[in-house]
Order: C-alpha cells, then structure tokens, then sequence
C-alpha cells in the first residue's frame, strides 16, 4: 500500500477541500517522520585528530551537548574536542593546578565538574608535567577550567585511575596499585577508603584496578588492567557489600575504560584493541565486539547519541621495554564507533 492511501482513507467521508487538507498535513508529517528516521540512523564517523607528539590519551568523556575531554598520560594536561570537531585544542594546560600525567577523566554536569586524576610516574621513567609527588583526584571548573577540588590519595603506593559517579553524587575512584576503591563525598576536599578487598589486590607487578561504572541495579562495577578481570561490588545505602568475581563470555585483554550506556549495558575498553558492549546478567558478563583491531589499543570510551568516541592510548610505546625508542603514530586519535540500535 503507497503512502498516499494510508493517508487518504481514513479521512474518505470528508469532501474533496477536506480531503486535500488532510492529505496535505499528512504528507508533512510523513515527511517529518522520515527527517526523524535520517536524524536516528545519522552516525558519526569522525577520526579527531589530538594535538602533540606525546599526547598518549589515557582516558575520554563526555558532556551532553558533545563535548569531548580526553586526558594526557605522558604529557599531562586535558584536551577539549567542540561538537563536530576534527582536532583538539589543550584546554587544561600540562601543570595546571598542580597535575602530573592525567589518567581518568569524567564530566560532572550536575556540579559543573570535570573530575581527573593526576599521577606522579617518574617511576616508570615519565616525568610529567610538574613535580608534584603522589596521587590525587582534581576537580576543574566544566566552563572556565579553573581549578577547584584537590584530593590526595591518603594510601600509598597509588595511582589514581579512573572515576564513576555514584547515586550519592560522590566521586568514587580507583586506586591501580593497591586494593582500594575510594570515595570523595560532594563538597569534600579529602578522600576515604570506601572498599577494601584482597580480591581487588593487583598481583605482583602488575596494573590493577581500572575502570569503574555504576551499574542500573546500583552496584558497582570495577576491572583489573593487567589480568582483566572483572567484578560486581555490592551496594546498600551508599555502603560497599560483598565483592564478586564475574565471569565473562569471552577471553578479555588488558580491560581498561567502563561507562554506563544507558541502556542497562557497559562500554569497555580493552588495551587489547577492542571496545565492547558489556551486559552483566547475574554473575556472567556477556560480551559483544562493537570494534577491533583497533591498533595502540582503545584506553577509553565516551558515548554521545548514538555514538561512542574511543581514545587510541599507544601506551606500550612509552611502557613496554620491548618498544623502547620506537616512535607513535601520529597524530594520536580519538575514534567515532557507531552504535548499533537496540
């Protein structure tokens, strides 16, 4: 049946002037309608282009109008990427507000923070930006970048490496190099310890929690970088339960970024070269490949509509022993990923 008929039959009792009024408003309609289906399968293809020859992006977010802040793991600093834009421009400069290397990024539109962790790594032979001892979670003002929030790791050895936002609008972070998941309730400038857990203990050398998402069942959900493993900690009245392994459906490597999608589903980055759709039924992950092959890595994922933008860290260049004085590709790069409606 054309569209046409399905137009005019309902209004067939109608005289001719009526009927062709109806058919007109109906065919505006049927044309809004299908403006509305172009705008809904619309994806974004965009490769962002990331300033410098060490940008080394760690992690990414987003804010609702599109807005794109990527963090710096060699070089410090945050760079902002405008709705639509094809390049980057540092927006945070390398040292500002006593920041070292910057690991995780997260915007907070409800307090108009941009959260980021800064790090100390000279250990690992990357001097940084400044140098500031230690660990710690800085907030930044989301429309001028001014500093505003410093919040020192109160435990040691500690990185601080990524940031979920809680029900309770507290920023909760990820310590990579001990057990511990700490928290920094609204208006504090000083970290707690919210959980503790053997299981969440890195082993030996190597990288241990990562990424960090609230999931819809208010828990929250945590992995480990090196081992990518993946956990559920229990929630109840903003205070932390039992921790408990989860399986997930397919071999994971080197597990980095986790967001919330919105949909009752995970981004999650693998430093293996993938970015996936995680979905967590009882205590199985199930995980489904959105992009692979994604070489250097994917560090970081944001959703924005129906589009995630993955940071492409090439970390192993300045990490790995086996690649010293080799060089990155440039320039480093932001990646669009359409996602797939469901």
């Amino acid at each position: 049946m054309r569209q046409t008929e399905v137009c005019v039959r309902p209004f067939g009792g109608l005289p001719r002037r009526g009927v062709s009024l109806a058919l007109t408003g109906c065919l505006i309609l049927a044309a809004v309608g299908a403006a509305t289906v172009v705008r809904a399968v619309t994806r974004d293809t965009r490769d962002i282009a990331l300033p410098g020859e060490a940008a080394y992006p760690e992690s990414i977010t987003a804010t609702a109008d599109g807005t794109l802040y990527v963090s710096n793991f060699a070089g410090g600093g945050v760079t902002r990427i405008e709705p639509g834009a094809s390049s980057g421009e540092v927006w945070i400069t390398p040292g500002a507000f006593e920041t070292r290397s910057t690991f995780g990024v997260l915007a907070d539109e409800a307090s108009g923070t941009l959260w980021v962790c800064s790090n100390d790594l000279s250990a690992l032979g990357i001097q940084g930006p400044s140098d500031v001892k230690g660990a710690a979670l800085k907030g930044f003002d989301l429309k001028t970048g001014a500093g505003k929030v410093s919040a020192p790791f109160p435990v040691s050895p500690a990185i601080c490496n990524d940031i979920a936002l809680g029900p309770d609008g507290a920023a909760y972070v990820t310590n990579t190099l001990g057990p511990q998941i700490l928290r920094l309730k609204p208006g504090s400038q000083t970290l707690e310890v919210w959980k503790t857990d053997p299981l969440l203990a890195p082993e030996g050398k190597d990288a241990g929690l990562d990424g960090i998402a609230f999931g819809p069942d208010g828990n929250l959900y945590v992995d480990t970088f090196t081992k990518a493993k993946l956990f559920r900690i229990d929630v109840k009245d903003g205070q932390a339960g039992a921790v408990t392994p989860l399986t997930p459906s397919r071999p994971l490597v080197l597990t980095d970024g986790l967001r919330p999608l919105g949909d009752g589903a995970f981004l999650l980055a693998e430093g293996g070269g993938r970015l996936d759709r995680m979905t967590v039924s009882g205590d199985t992950a199930k995980v489904e490949v959105l992009r692979d092959g994604v070489a250097g890595g994917v560090t970081g994922a944001a959703k924005v509509g129906a589009t995630a933008f993955i940071t492409v860290g090439q970390l192993a260049v300045i990490t790995d022993p086996a690649r010293k004085g080799t060089k990155p590709e440039l320039p480093f790069r932001v990646l669009a990923v359409p996602l797939t409606a469901r």
